[in-house]
């Protein structure tokens, strides 16, 4: 029997641990906090009877089996040559379900403190006890179309933690229905919760001998019915500027401000090409990071277009812009170190079709609205996808991530679980190629 009596409860327990994941580790996880969720996930899921629980303690990654319950044709499972690499109990494909445990630090606040508000009227929505923040439809328009629904919203002082405790609670929710209803037939499934996804690192130190997958969906889009295969192809670029400090009452002549040669670097970026012009297949620049004086500067700029040849022009870009300034200011006064991150999933999922397709239906039969649309970003499922594992993306029904005003619709959490377990189902009436 479950401790929670309703997803609303499993999401607020799991938002409330502070799991916030952090920029500039090279090894997982990158907080110590993200193992507090990790050790309670792996506690639940063997409280629930699922099998092959691991809490990889060394990198935090939480995995688990619910076994299939569909007839097997011995003979042919037998003649598989991945019957035992992939340690599989029947002939339908085997699906892993994947969310990540950690939060974006985007807001500071380390306390999360959600609160349900039920039966939402449709007002402004008034966060914090001092009323400096305010959630208001007129601002978010999203907030309209949850009139009357339960919504869970933050105290104002750090984001809510949705991305991507509203997949982890989802995925919760569909193994313990399954684990409690054998008469619900679906393959093998393999969870995976990962830590690091928001600083580029979920899958780094994944273990694809424990989390064997034919095929999977990553859990960790926005609005309930998101069905992504696209996402962007990433670099980041850590750019120096290196000056010359005088003076300043003698600098005439002398004086290279690494400042002022950062903001020549800016100016020549093109200006409409940064997150708050460009929206849908538009790629753009986005300098992120900042630190400097007269003597040195850093800068961080991260570059992002799904179209491949667009991408590698945009790193060429950085680089061009790099020698004009070299040529300006003179020699080394700007170096770039452009690093690519992850490459956009298409080309991976599209001979697997069927993986969007079976997701679109099941989102159909339960009276879902499928939003087919590229990823801004980058998922641990395209990574996954890269490493042999087509995984396309999956909405949650969290809203404004990244942000303090983020907020999840409980019945949106709830239809999502059911689109989980229709997705599984579908399955167990496919039968592998040989």
């Amino acid at each position: 029997m479950s401790q929670y009596k309703d997803i609303s409860e499993r999401f607020i327990r799991y938002a409330s641990i502070t799991t916030q994941s952090e920029e500039g580790h090279v090894e997982t996880p990158s907080t110590e906090c993200q193992r507090d969720l990790a050790s309670l996930l792996a506690s639940e899921l063997e409280e629930m009877g699922a099998s092959n629980v691991v809490y990889d303690e060394k990198y935090c990654y939480v995995y688990a089996t619910i076994p299939g319950n569909i007839p097997v044709d011995e003979k042919k499972l037998n003649a598989r040559a991945d019957k035992d690499t992939k340690h599989r109990e029947n002939l339908a494909p085997i699906l892993g379900l994947m969310a990540h445990m950690d939060t974006s630090d985007a807001v500071k606040g380390l306390k999360v403190s959600p609160r349900l508000i039920r039966n939402y009227d449709g007002s402004d929505i008034v966060l914090d006890a001092e009323g400096r923040y305010v959630l208001s439809p007129s601002d978010y328009p999203s907030l309209s179309a949850h009139k009357g629904d339960d919504l869970i919203v933050t105290d104002g002082t750090s984001v809510l933690g949705a991305d991507d405790k509203a997949g982890v609670a989802a995925i919760m929710e569909m193994a313990e229905f399954f684990l409690n209803h054998p008469e619900y037939a679906h393959g093998t499934i393999r969870i995976c919760f990962t830590p690091d996804e928001e600083v580029g690192n979920g899958p780094k130190n994944l273990n694809t001998d424990i989390f064997a997958c034919d095929y999977a969906y990553t859990v960790d889009g926005g609005d309930l019915g998101e069905l992504q295969y696209e996402n962007f192809n990433a670099a980041d670029a850590k750019i120096a500027f290196r000056g010359i400090s005088t003076h300043p009452g003698e600098a005439y002549g002398r004086m290279r401000n690494a400042i002022l040669v950062a903001a020549d670097f800016i100016s020549m970026l093109p200006a409409m090409e940064i997150p708050s012009r460009t929206r849908g297949y538009e790629g753009f620049f986005h300098v992120e990071g900042f630190t400097g004086t007269t003597d040195e500067a850093h800068m961080d700029v991260i570059i992002r277009d799904h179209d491949r040849k667009r991408f590698e022009e945009r790193k060429k870009t950085i680089s061009k812009i790099t020698d004009t300034l070299n040529e300006r200011y003179g020699r080394d006064s700007v170096t770039a170190e452009v690093k690519d991150s992850y490459y956009n999933m298409r080309e991976k999922i599209e001979p697997h079709m069927e993986l969007v397709e079976n997701a679109r239906k099941a989102m159909e039969s339960l009276g879902i609205k499928p939003i087919i649309s590229p990823i801004r970003g980058g998922t641990d499922g395209c990574v996954l996808s890269f490493r042999g594992i087509p995984c396309p993306n999956l909405g949650t029904g969290g809203y404004n991530y990244h942000s303090r005003y983020e907020y999840a619709s409980v019945s949106e959490m709830k239809k999502n679980v059911r689109l989980l377990a229709k997705i599984m189902n579908l399955y167990a009436e496919y039968e592998l190629d040989d």
